[in-house]
This record gives structure tokens, C-alpha cells and sequence, in this order.
């Protein structure tokens, strides 16, 4: 596996960024936006391809890469499904996985440094974010921050891993790398404590300044989502009512992008026609499925995702292949649900 722990020194945090192999599918966890060059060379050196970019939480700190890479890369967003960050392309919970090629990152819902806080995790390590430091913890007194739900995520969650699990936290002020489960259990001050209560009152008590970047960073992170105003996209959206008759008439093929996760957790629009995002670029090749069926049906596509997101970046790709006769879903599936469309069972 290709991985590689990435600092950055202004905000002292961790960036980190997983590949099975060179010349594969990549993904980014905690990316910062100041650093997205560096990353997209590190991609160019490595010939990877960037499939997902991953945020622990919403941050208070650094402004997130997150949608700067969306728009070079048109790569998946995700985050859990509890932040409240306005768009992004996929939203995961508790025991949801988060995948690439050969890569599944398991997801822990680990709620206190803010209530959108996630732990991601693979068979030999776990990234924490803020939820677990090294010989620390995330603070709790800003963004709905909870030092009990904290308490009980360290406790409940992250502390029952293995021991020897190794400890990637989202930063860092001393030079530390890495931990283990079993070194942060018996060395970490916070963590001598009997109870909930105690726990918070450490953390009730620690009278920190807010982070210098607050008032910008919480802004604009919440508003990542992707805003296109390329005519190609805008002028080839559809709203849920505009496109509830056209599953009827028969002219037009629905194109589920989402992942088999997504499908078989939320359902699926009927008939839909399946193209997973990420295998996109073949799909739409001459010889691919929706090259050939753009083609030979003479039908009208109108290609959705969970949000809306990964289906305005696939109009894109799909016009720049010369797929003109296509459309995508304002607000995916779950603008669909809300509108009153059908789902069915995958």
C-alpha cells in the first residue's frame, strides 16, 4: 500500500493519502486547501488518480481542499453523514465503508470535538482527526462540541480497537507522528480518568483560545458545495418535478452513479440503469455502456447521484465525450425522496 503522512506547519495538521498500488485509485484524508498543489504534483509523481478526498469533520483551523480537488479532479467528497457542511457528494455513518480500489476504510462515528466528528479506519491503523491526539484530545467547547459524547466516543469506540492499532491523528504541536491505541491508552493524561464527568471536567477547564483561523475556516468550509456555472451544467439540470414525468414516458434511461453501498442502503430510482462514478471514464468511452446506449437507443440520460454533486461533474464529462442528449438530477436521490418519487429496493 502506498501511504504517506503530509504536514502542514501553519495549522499543524495532518493530511493523509492512501493507494493498493502506483498508477492506481487514490484517496486523501483531511486535505488543506494552501496544500492542494503540492498534492495534485504528489498524484502526477505517483500516476495516481484521485477518486476520493475525505473530511474527519468540519474544520475550525484550516480552510479544507476538499472542493478545490473536487474541481481539478472531479473527484467524491465525503463526509459523515451528520455534518453540516451544504453539499457533498457522498455522506457515510457508522459501519458505512469507504472505498477504492483494493482500500476500504471502515467508518466510526465518533461525536465531541464537534457532532460531524468521524474516525476512519483500516485493519492496522485509525484515523482520528480530532477525536484522538497524541498524548491529547480534541477540545470540546466550539461547534457543538460535547465532552460527554467525547468521553464515550474515546471510551465506547476508538479505545475498544486493537492494541497495537496505529494512532494517525489530525494534528499534531509537538512533532509526534504516530501512536498506538495501547501507548495512548496507559500515556495519555486526558485519558486517566474514572468517569464521564471527570473527562468533562477536565475539558470544561481548559480555557483555550479559539483557533486564529476560526472565523474564516468554519464559514467556508460549510460551504464547499459544488456551484456550476458552466451553461453546459446549469442549462441541463433538472428539479425533481421536471423529471418525475419523464420515469413514465418512456423517452428518457435514469443513470444511478452512486456506489453498490449507497444503492442497496437508500434504494434505487425504477429501472435505473447502473454506472458507478468512479468507472465513469469507461463507461463513457466508445465501446463503453453509455456510449453505446447514448447511441443505439436514441433515449434521452438523466444521470443521478445521492446530492447532485458527482452527477453535475459527470454532465460534464459525459458532453465533453459528445453526449449531448443528457441531463442530471438537482439534488440526486434525496431531493428525489423528498419530492415524492418512487424508490425501490436494490
Amino acid at each position: 500500500m502506498i501511504f504517506r503522512q503530509l504536514f502542514d506547519s501553519v495549522s499543524c495538521s495532518y493530511t493523509y493519502l492512501l493507494a493498493s498500488r502506483q498508477g492506481g485509485e487514490a484517496l486523501i484524508i483531511d486535505p488543506v486547501i494552501d496544500k492542494v498543489d503540492g498534492y495534485m504534483k504528489l498524484f502526477g509523481d505517483l500516476n495516481l488518480r484521485l477518486i476520493k478526498a475525505v473530511d474527519t469533520h468540519c474544520h475550525a483551523d484550516h480552510i479544507t481542499g476538499l472542493g478545490r480537488l473536487r474541481d481539478m479532479t472531479r473527484c467524491v467528497t465525503v463526509m459523515g453523514k451528520n455534518t453540516s457542511v451544504d453539499v457533498v457528494s457522498m455522506r457515510v455513518d457508522e459501519d458505512d465503508t469507504i472505498d477504492i480500489e483494493n482500500i476500504s476504510l471502515r467508518v466510526m462515528y465518533t461525536p465531541g470535538h464537534t457532532d460531524d466528528s468521524y474516525s476512519f479506519f483500516l485493519p492496522d491503523r485509525v484515523f482520528t482527526g480530532d477525536t484522538l491526539l497524541i498524548r491529547g484530545t480534541g477540545r470540546t467547547d466550539f461547534q457543538n462540541g460535547d465532552p460527554i459524547a467525547a468521553y464515550h466516543s474515546l471510551f465506547s469506540k476508538v479505545l475498544g480497537l486493537p492494541d497495537d492499532t496505529l494512532v494517525y491523528p489530525g494534528h499534531d504541536y509537538n512533532g509526534n507522528t504516530v501512536s498506538t491505541i495501547a501507548e495512548e491508552r496507559a500515556c495519555n493524561p486526558r485519558l486517566q480518568v474514572g468517569s464521564a464527568s471527570e473527562y468533562a471536567d477536565i475539558m470544561n477547564n481548559l480555557n483555550l483560545p479559539n483557533p486564529k483561523m476560526m472565523d474564516q475556516a468554519v464559514p467556508a468550509n460549510l460551504h464547499i458545495g459544488y456551484q456550476p456555472e458552466d451553461p453546459a451544467i446549469s442549462d441541463a439540470t433538472l428539479d425533481v418535478v421536471q423529471a418525475r414525468p419523464l420515469l413514465a414516458d418512456g423517452s428518457t434511461l435514469f443513470v444511478d452513479l452512486r456506489e453498490d453501498s449507497e444503492r442497496r442502503k437508500y434504494g434505487v430510482i425504477p429501472g435505473s440503469l447502473h454506472a458507478p462514478y468512479p468507472s465513469l471514464a469507461d463507461a463513457i468511452k466508445p465501446g463503453g455502456l453509455l456510449h453505446a446506449v447514448a447511441g443505439q437507443s436514441g433515449k434521452t440520460l438523466l444521470v443521478y447521484c445521492a446530492y447532485g454533486e458527482r452527477s453535475a461533474l459527470a454532465l460534464l464529462a459525459l458532453k465533453d465525450a459528445g453526449i449531448g442528449n443528457s441531463y442530471h438530477l438537482a439534488g440526486g436521490i434525496d431531493a428525489w425522496q423528498k419530492g415524492g418519487g418512487e424508490v425501490t429496493p436494490r
